[in-house]
């Protein structure tokens, strides 16, 4: 029955084929081409991460902090980390020129805290020597944004057409201190993007609206490059299949200090999460609508007295000369859109680095792998050729003048690309079978993984706080 079926899909492809030539076409756009393909999905576990580190620097023993964020004894293929603040949020640092190289030492620790994993997950290989690979890593003021994906999965699926951009929404609407950083991928069939923001401070009534504000700035201006190869990728955030959004989205708490305590006390994380304002966005469709958040069953991120106190400030403790006394808030969120994501686990680390206390999610995420008429396939003037998946078998003598449709389809087991036109009127040479590959017709490229060929697009738009001598 299977052997049947080719045949006939053969004979319909040949047919198609046969039409085209005798109407003259020069040039066929396989997207015209009707023929039979399916789509399967396999699923990657998303390690999605957000850490606001207060301006410090990473340094000494935070190697350890990392480690127990990054969760590696239940590892990911793919690690997308976000952090808030890796430069103190002085004007010098807002208004001059980038540094990157608290980037690269933030990079540097990533990569070698994930090359010290010792445990794999059981679906991609067990080696127990796991290596990953940075794609993408963007910087504008403190946001920042690093993609490490796992070895075994750039050799088993299509990375392309990573893409970053940033948007700066901070002091007068067009300053880096407040924003975020993005990124853009294509596995196989499936577009991903990630978001990473730090929105406006403050916990006073009306404060949440020009958060709102922020979101939907991040939203409207936020615009990938386009490039020409790939001129069907999603060039917004919401054309993307599968978003993330996460990180110090500073919403706070519809709350008295002291009755926010008393519930903290009492570890009633759900009475708390009814007066918090990002759940009351969500479901009155004030921003994000649509998306989705886990269940929060862990204390509040922010904002501890000291980097080294499990203590909240405030509260009638002591604090420090001209510090604001701040009320506990989940400040630090990570949120998702979009069909075929299940998230498995939704948590908060301990590390006392900042005043903030990291925050993690780990994804099932599925992705579409398309599979169609597998190898090279050409066929000859007169429908001279019978195909086969992998192989072409050409009956009779060739003619010198005998026209060549040379199609190269995408092997499902990775190594090929995908020719995305068929030239007709091409000569067959004396070899017999001949497929030209030509270039600048949209192929799908396999990604190099090296830092330097990573895309970056320096949109430095810039919006928010107060901007002084001393702090922003």
């Amino acid at each position: 029955m299977e052997l049947k079926n080719q045949n006939s899909r053969y004979k319909r492809l040949l047919n198609w084929f046969t039409t085209k030539q005798k109407e003259n076409s020069k040039n066929i756009s396989l997207q015209s081409l009707e023929f039979d393909s399916c789509i399967s999905t396999n699923n990657l576990r998303i390690f999605v991460g957000t850490w606001n580190v207060a301006g410090r620097s990473p340094i000494g023993s935070l190697a350890v902090d990392l480690d127990e964020w990054l969760n590696l004894k239940n590892s990911a293929d793919i690690y997308v980390l976000g952090f808030q603040e890796i430069v103190p949020l002085k004007t010098l640092t807002v208004i001059g020129a980038e540094d990157s190289s608290v980037a690269t030492n933030w990079n540097n620790l990533i990569g070698r805290t994930l090359s010290y994993n010792e445990n794999s997950h059981q679906d991609i290989g067990e080696s127990n020597k796991k290596k990953y690979k940075m794609v993408a890593s963007k910087k504008m003021v403190g946001v920042f944004i690093s993609v490490w994906l796992r070895e075994q999965v750039l050799e088993k699926y299509s990375v392309s057409n990573v893409r970053v951009c940033s948007v700066a929404c901070g002091v007068m609407g067009y300053l880096g201190n407040k924003g975020c950083v993005a990124v853009s991928m294509l596995i196989e069939g499936t577009s991903f993007c990630f978001v990473v923001a730090h929105l406006a401070s403050g916990e006073k009534k009306g404060d949440e609206g020009r958060r709102n504000h922020q979101v939907d700035e991040i939203f409207r201006r936020t615009s990938f490059p386009r490039t020409s190869k790939h001129h069907q990728n999603p060039l917004t955030i919401l054309s993307h299949d599968r978003i993330f959004w996460f990180g110090d989205l500073n919403y706070r708490l519809y709350l008295k200090d002291h009755l926010a305590r008393h519930l903290i006390r009492k570890q009633d994380w759900k009475g708390l999460q009814e007066f918090d304002q990002l759940q009351k966005e969500l479901e009155e469709g004030g921003v994000f609508e649509g998306w989705k958040e886990g269940n929060i069953e862990f204390a509040p991120t922010y904002k501890y007295a000291s980097s080294t106190s499990n203590i909240y400030c405030g509260g009638g403790l002591p604090s420090r000369s001209g510090e604001k006394q701040r009320t506990p808030a989940w400040c630090d969120r990570i949120l998702w859109y979009g069909k075929g994501v299940e998230q498995l686990h939704y948590i908060r680390s301990e590390s006392k680095f900042s005043d903030h206390r990291p925050v993690s999610a780990l994804f099932s995420t599925q992705i579409e792998i398309k599979s169609s008429t597998r190898g090279l396939v050409e066929l000859e003037h007169e429908s001279s050729t019978i195909l086969y998946p992998n192989h072409v078998v050409i009956k009779g003598k060739e003619d010198e003048n005998s026209t060549s449709l040379s199609l190269l389809m995408k092997n499902v087991q990775g190594t090929n690309v995908v020719q995305e036109s068929i030239n007709v009127g091409t000569n067959v040479g004396d070899g017999g079978t001949n497929c030209d590959i030509e270039e600048n017709v949209g192929t799908l490229e396999r990604l190099n993984c090296n830092q330097e060929e990573v895309e970056e697009v320096n949109g430095n738009q810039t919006e928010d706080d107060g901007l002084n001598n001393n702090q922003i």
